[in-house]
């Protein structure tokens, strides 16, 4: 019995040195999944982004607990950003308030994500 649990703690202690700290756990997969829904707001700029949008936005603060993750999340948002050509800049930089959610970053296309 000892040298099961003893084979276990050896097991776990080779997963937690194989996980590099500082590595991110959100993949701009899952931030371009969130936003998606808020691609007709940040074009249009008009009116209000829509509740998948809003819903998408809290998936992101979610996501980025780390500072690792807050910063991956940042590029992602920036590259997403980046690839639409049409996005209002300052419809991206309310989306945050009107959507009544707090994140650590701005969205934009020039935000500096190692702040």
């Amino acid at each position: 019995m000892k040298s099961v649990i003893i084979s276990a703690l050896v097991v776990l202690a080779m997963v937690q040195l194989m996980v590099k700290p500082g590595e991110a756990d959100v993949s701009c997969q899952e931030v371009d999944n969130s936003l998606a829904a808020c691609v007709p707001y940040l074009t249009s700029g008009s009116g209000n982004p829509s509740t998948p949008c809003c819903t998408g936005v809290a998936n992101i603060k979610a996501m980025a607990v780390t500072t690792a993750d807050k910063q991956a999340a940042c590029n992602c948002v920036k590259d997403a950003a980046a690839h639409i050509p049409a996005i209002k800049e300052d419809a991206a930089a309310s989306l945050p308030a009107k959507c009544n959610v707090q994140v650590s970053f701005p969205i934009s296309k020039s935000t500096n994500c190692q702040k």
